[in-house]
């Protein structure tokens, strides 16, 4: 308490002292969508720490930002659903819906594709302080063929998708839907809160806070089946939303999954205080180089082979404290937007300047709100990336469960679905994970091909594929767009042809 009362008192001394040394005049904007950048003197004054060049040793490579820019920049900082709009009016041909019709972001790009439009809603679920933000992508004068619902990983949120957005809803008949997980990125951010007593239920119940959101919104949505994509944590929680309820997934996509291979420490580890979070430890790598041609796809080697490298001595640290990166730029006040540019000017460095500026400011917007939906992951994973209930253990069961019936009749029984693991070739999940979850499934399937009745052998449907996107780490869909895009419009295409042949038979 004392702890908290302190560093109460210091931002608050920090927030006076920056007052008295700010000009008396209202914040301007340098920029014409509205993105808080520093007065033009300033970006003079501080020209050479925005150069995308590789880091050099020193303090300003680590966060590139400086001071009097992050002070200005948390002193005149935008609402985070004007910054996620920024984000957004990068895309090409998307025109955004008002009240009428269209707002045309590119009114002098015709669309190429047909007449989209794009729509930020916040969709209101039960309780008190619970509702997703959603940015949706509809094709204007086309029956919806298909639904595609994307979720995004730890901390981040629906922005980031950016680039996938447009490419995607080039396919015809689909219908687009892009979440924040509940209390993430801008969805509300109720108080997280842990009552289970064993280590099972509380990974179970952190599990659910976010897969009963997802299916009240479906609900509330009128989805009945759709194909879900999840990345990392989101790709986790679509494997435990699929096996508690069935029967709603066409397809199951998960790009660079985290929590699939197993590890006896992250089974048997403590659980964190309810009241912390944890760190992911993906927020040192460099994009740039990440970006870059791995020298062979045979650098992914089978787990059981793969020498692990002990995790640094600071990393460990933060993890079994329970610090969040969050917390930290929460607690830095006009330093945190400078604290976020180490993280930003290393992920997002392969982009052009005025997209990775964008997401610079998008990840400060989101980072520094209330802290919730963060405070889960030390329930759902050890320090390592490694899950306490390792989907290993419990792929098979996708695809593979009894459906209730709302009529009270007999429970009819899934027979599986295509399962897609994605992965790029510079990956820190090891695609291993992915192989052996592909070879759980095989067998499921051979199994049920054996002892199914001959209706389910005739329903059948389970596959499972692993594919890497070149030139691309573990945010494969902002590292190398272009492949990923086209590989998941394959796979959507895919599933229209498949849903045909289903109606047919």
């Amino acid at each position: 308490m004392l702890k908290l009362q302190t560093s109460s008192a210091v931002l608050q001394l920090s927030r006076i002292t920056l007052a008295a040394s700010l000009p008396s005049t209202k914040c301007k904007m340098s920029t014409t969508d509205g993105t808080v950048r520093p007065p033009p003197s300033r970006a003079a004054e501080h020209a050479e720490e925005y150069k995308q060049t590789p880091p050099a040793r020193t303090a300003a490579a680590f966060f590139p930002m400086g001071y009097k820019d992050a002070a200005y920049q948390w002193w005149c900082s935008l609402s985070p659903q004007n910054v996620e709009h920024n984000v957004l009016s990068l895309m090409p041909y998307l025109k955004e819906a008002t009240g009428s019709i269209t707002h045309p972001n590119a009114i002098d790009k015709p669309d190429p594709y047909g007449t989209r439009i794009w729509r930020r809603s916040m969709v209101q679920l039960s309780g008190k302080d619970r509702a997703l933000n959603e940015v949706s992508v509809e094709r204007v004068g086309e029956e919806t063929e298909e639904t595609l619902v994307m979720l995004h990983g730890y901390g981040a949120g629906l922005g980031f998708f950016y680039k996938n957005f447009e490419p995607l809803s080039r396919v015809q008949g689909l219908r687009l839907y892009a979440l924040d997980m509940l209390g993430m990125g801008n969805s509300t951010r109720p108080p997280f809160k842990i009552h289970a007593k064993t280590k099972e239920e509380q990974v179970i119940e952190a599990e659910n806070w976010f897969i009963d959101a997802l299916e009240e919104w479906r609900k509330a949505r009128k989805i009945e089946r759709f194909t879900l994509l999840g990345h990392s944590l989101g790709g986790y929680l679509a494997v435990s939303y699929a096996i508690k309820y069935p029967g709603h997934l066409k397809k199951l996509i998960l790009a660079s999954p985290v929590g699939v291979p197993e590890d006896p420490y992250a089974v048997n580890a403590s659980m964190p205080d309810p009241q912390e979070s944890t760190l992911q430890s993906e927020f040192t790598d460099d994009q740039l180089s990440t970006t870059d041609a791995a020298s062979t796809l045979a650098r992914h080697k089978p787990a059981h082979v793969v020498i692990k490298r002990p995790l640094p001595s600071w990393f460990v640290w933060l993890w079994d404290a329970n610090i969040s990166p969050f917390s930290v730029v929460r607690l830095t006040g006009p330093l945190g937007p400078r604290f976020v540019s180490g993280w930003s000017s290393r992920r997002f460095n392969h982009l052009p300047p005025k997209e990775s500026e964008a997401l610079h400011d998008y990840s400060f917007s989101i980072f520094k709100q209330k802290g919730s939906g963060e405070y889960a992951l030390a329930y759902i994973l050890a320090p390592g990336a490694y899950a306490r209930r390792p989907v290993i253990n419990r792929i098979q069961e996708v695809g593979r469960q009894p459906i209730p019936q709302a009529d009270g009749a007999k429970a009819l029984k899934e027979t599986g679905i295509p399962i897609v693991f994605m992965y790029g070739e510079n990956d820190w999940m090891d695609v291993a994970g992915g192989l052996a979850a592909q070879e759980k499934l095989n067998q499921e399937k051979r199994n049920a091909l054996i002892h199914g009745t001959d209706e389910e052998k005739r329903r059948e449907n389970g596959s499972t594929k692993v594919v890497l996107v070149s030139k691309a780490g573990h945010h494969l869909y902002l590292d190398n767009p272009d492949e990923f895009n086209d590989m998941i419009r394959k796979e959507l295409e895919d599933t229209k042809e498949t849903e045909k042949r289903r109606r047919d038979l």
